[in-house]
């Protein structure tokens, strides 16, 4: 059995004990802890290693093996209605955001950071001889390649595809010319050629 969820690596051994390491300080769980959280599971013997100061209940959910971790933002609204200390104190948590829609303030940082989390690409097309369509651009996943690009235009377009030009951060010179497993990068710019 082997587990990781955050910061914990469990590697279950037939023999030896519980060796425990730990490569930050731990303020939530201690080594004693670790022993009697594997006991009652009925782990004699594995390798426990913390990369983070975890909590015993992350530690129980690696050890379950049935828990997933995804990333959160918590937005706070109506932040015209207390005082600037509270705003304040709120707007230092981790993972938050505060906002006011009646008033319109921070909604661009909102966006901005949902955007980050959710790892989007601004993908803008360009046709031979135009400028690029920077109102519409393809929206897709961060460590999207050309292929996906091409996906999202139209199926067709893989099986007729030669090369592409891409314009932006992914590339090593502007423009670059090339092949349909280049990762994209947030807002390239790409030209797609095919076969005749």
């Amino acid at each position: 059995m082997g587990g990781t969820a955050g910061g914990e690596d469990i590697d279950q051994k037939k023999a030896g004990g519980i060796k425990f390491n730990a490569t930050c300080t731990l303020t939530k769980i201690d080594e004693k802890m670790v022993q009697m959280i594997l006991h009652e599971y009925k782990i004699f013997n594995a390798e426990v290693i913390f990369r983070e100061d975890s909590t015993p209940d992350e530690l129980i959910d690696v050890i379950s093996g049935n828990r997933v971790y995804l990333p959160c933002l918590y937005v706070y609204n109506k932040i015209d209605q207390v005082s600037i200390e509270e705003v304040d104190r709120v707007a230092h948590l981790t993972s938050s955001v505060v906002v006011s829609c009646n008033m319109k303030l921070n909604l661009d940082f909102l966006l901005d950071c949902t955007w980050q989390l959710l790892s989007l690409l601004r993908i803008y097309t360009k046709k031979p001889g135009c400028a690029p369509d920077f109102p519409d651009p393809i929206i897709l996943r961060s460590g999207a390649n050309v292929e996906h690009v091409c996906h999202s235009i139209h199926r067709s377009i893989v099986a007729v595809f030669k090369y592409a030009v891409v314009w932006g951060k992914s590339t090593k010179f502007s423009p670059q010319r090339v092949g349909i497993h280049h990762v994209m990068s947030d807002e390239d710019v790409i030209q797609i050629v095919t076969k005749k």
